[in-house]
């Protein structure tokens, strides 16, 4: 029997979209059609003025790094297999703060201009190439 992963997400039906989106390497974001506001992680209402008016929308993929931290350590599956590993937030152009995962990223600093990847339908983020 495989071993239970972590790293997947667990799709209902209202965070389906989102994770479909994401399995093409899309990546949407929720925006509230009273406030005009994106926000993320997805949500029914407008987490800015609680408006139930909101809808995804696709985002442009681009973020900078806000913080991070490297993990040396994670026993649950297969966290294990890639450590180290950059845990990081990012603000995306759009507006909104994301957790996410640096990939392809030696040396993170503040700043770094990232766009978004995916593994196996999973975003993360690695450095712009400019």
């Amino acid at each position: 029997m495989d071993a239970p992963r972590f790293d997947l997400p667990e799709p209902d039906a209202f965070t389906r979209p989102y994770w479909e989106a994401a399995a093409e390497g899309r990546l949407l974001l929720r925006r509230c059609r009273d406030c005009g506001l994106a926000h993320h992680y997805p949500r029914e209402f407008c987490p800015h003025c609680w408006s139930e008016d909101v809808d995804w929308e696709p985002a442009t993929g681009r973020a900078t790094l806000y913080t991070w931290s490297v993990v040396h350590r994670n026993d649950l599956p297969p966290f294990g297999d890639r450590v180290p590993y950059v845990a990081a937030v990012v603000d995306l152009a759009e507006g909104p703060r994301m957790m996410t995962e640096l990939v392809d990223t030696p040396e993170p600093d503040a700043g770094l201009r990232l766009t978004v990847a995916f593994r196996e339908g999973v975003p993360v983020f690695r450095p712009e190439v400019r």
